[in-house]
């Protein structure tokens, strides 16, 4: 008998052998502790793709949108400052003015006009033969390539239907105000200051209207 038989138990109740019983559950209770993990983390998965979907078609995506444009807005509204900066002041300007017209002294008429409005004057005389009567508008403003987005668009404050041109070939920074056969003066002074504002900051105006 083994040591294992209880006292007084025998037959078929006796015990043989010199292993001891399995005292740990089957296997099979891991697995399926495992396989119902894994549908919880899948049912999870599927809620949560759900949700997006929702929100999506419920109009998140419109307060994400909302969002990104209150960004750009002030993105719009930082840069603004750095490009009103690049203008020149008026008195940092030399305005060389000619007459392209036959009447005599409207070169100087207009230069003494652009000084009371603090330009600084250069050459006063008659245009060139190159432009000489062949001004056909009201007037060109003429400057090196650096003035384009510099000198030449605050002197068209003053001016509002001239033309703009550059020359690659020309040296310094003054520019020239060639007066044409329609010219008769400088728009008014307060329209000019308005319009040489309005200039230096057009980002602040956008700004209120796109935000």
């Amino acid at each position: 008998m083994s040591m294992l038989t209880p006292p007084g138990m025998g037959g078929k109740y006796r015990i043989t052998g010199d292993k001891y019983p399995r005292m740990r559950p089957p296997r099979r209770r891991g697995r399926l502790v495992l396989l119902t993990a894994a549908c919880a983390v899948v049912l999870g998965l599927i809620g949560w793709g759900t949700l997006q979907l929702i929100d999506v078609f419920t109009g998140g995506g419109k307060k994400t949108a909302a969002a990104g444009g209150k960004a750009a807005c002030v993105a719009k509204a930082s840069a603004s400052p750095g490009t009103t900066a690049a203008l020149p002041a008026p008195a940092q300007i030399t305005v060389n003015v000619f007459n392209a017209t036959p009447r005599s002294g409207l070169a100087k008429q207009t230069a003494d006009e652009l000084k009371k409005r603090g330009f600084r004057i250069g050459e006063v005389g008659n245009a060139t033969k190159q432009y000489d009567k062949k001004v056909p508008g009201t007037a060109v403003l003429l400057g090196p390539a650096s003035s384009l987005n510099s000198s030449l668009p605050v002197l068209a404050t003053q001016l509002a239907g001239a033309e703009r041109r550059t020359d690659a070939a020309r040296k310094g920074p003054a520019v020239d105000l060639i007066l044409g056969n329609t010219f008769k003066s400088l728009d008014a002074e307060p329209a000019a200051g308005q319009a040489l504002t309005k200039l230096r900051t057009p980002a602040a105006t956008g700004t209120k209207k796109g935000c």
